[in-house]
C-alpha cells in the first residue's frame, strides 16, 4: 500500500506541474463551453435544454485529450518497466495510475462544471445535478480510457489509435450521464435508473480496466 501510495502521489505532482497535462484538459473543457453559446446562437432555452450534453461531451473530450500521458511518459524515461518488475501488482498500479490521473484531470472538470453551467444559461441545481452525474460518470471514462491508453502505448500513432478505441467504449457512459442529467432538470424520466446505470459502469470499470490494462501493457512489452 505504501508503494500505491506513493505511485498515486508521484502521478499527481507530475500531472499538476507546468505542462504536466492536467490543466490542459480543463482549459479545453472551458474552450468547448465558451465556444458553443457561439455557435448555437442567443437563444437561452436552447442552450439550457443542451447544456448538460455540452458539458459531457466537454468533459468526455477533456478526459481523452489527457489519457495518453497515463503511461507514454513512464514508457519514455523507463519507469514503466520498474513498475512491471516490481513486486506490487501491475493491476494494482494500473487502478493507482488510473486514479492518480482521474484526481489530477477528472476532478478539475467536476470543479470546474458549475461556473460554466452559468454560461449555458443553467441554473444552481441543474448544475449541481450534472456535476453528480460527472462525479459518478468520469471514473467510468478513465479506467476504460486506461485500456486504450495501455494498448497504444507502445505502438507508433498510439494517440490516433487511443481516440478510435476508447470513444465507442464511453458511449454507454455518455448516453446514461446525459439522460441522468436531463432526467434531474426536465424530467419526465426518474432520475435514480439513469444514475445507477451509470455508477454500475463506473463499478465495472474499476474492475475490469485494471485487468485489461495490465494484460494489454504485459503483451506490449514482451
Amino acid at each position: 500500500m505504501t508503494a500505491l501510495a506513493a505511485l498515486i502521489r508521484r502521478d499527481i505532482r507530475i500531472a499538476l506541474r507546468v505542462g504536466g497535462g492536467a490543466l490542459i484538459g480543463v482549459l479545453f473543457f472551458l474552450t468547448v463551453v465558451v465556444l458553443m453559446p457561439f455557435a448555437l446562437g442567443p437563444d437561452l432555452a436552447l442552450l439550457a435544454r443542451l447544456g448538460p450534453a455540452i458539458l459531457w461531451i466537454g468533459a468526455l473530450l477533456a478526459s481523452l485529450l489527457t489519457l495518453d500521458r497515463l503511461f507514454t511518459a513512464d514508457h519514455d524515461d523507463g519507469s514503466l518497466d520498474l513498475i512491471l518488475m516490481s513486486r506490487t501488482p501491475l493491476e494494482l498500479a494500473c487502478a493507482a495510475k488510473a486514479l492518480a490521473h482521474w484526481i489530477a484531470a477528472g476532478l478539475p472538470l467536476i470543479v470546474a462544471t458549475p461556473v460554466l453551467g452559468l454560461l449555458l444559461n443553467l441554473d444552481g441545481p441543474s448544475t449541481l445535478a450534472v456535476a453528480l452525474t460527472l462525479l459518478a460518470g468520469t471514473p467510468a471514462l478513465t479506467f476504460t480510457g486506461m485500456i486504450g491508453a495501455a494498448l497504444a502505448v507502445t505502438l507508433q500513432r498510439g494517440g490516433l489509435l487511443l481516440a478510435v478505441l476508447v470513444l465507442p467504449l464511453s458511449i454507454p457512459v455518455l448516453i446514461f450521464g446525459v439522460a441522468a442529467s436531463n432526467a434531474a432538470i426536465d424530467g419526465p424520466l426518474s432520475f435514480g435508473t439513469p444514475f445507477s446505470i451509470l455508477c454500475a459502469l463506473s463499478l465495472a470499470s474499476l474492475v475490469i480496466g485494471p485487468f485489461a490494462a495490465a494484460a494489454s501493457l504485459r503483451h506490449g512489452l514482451d
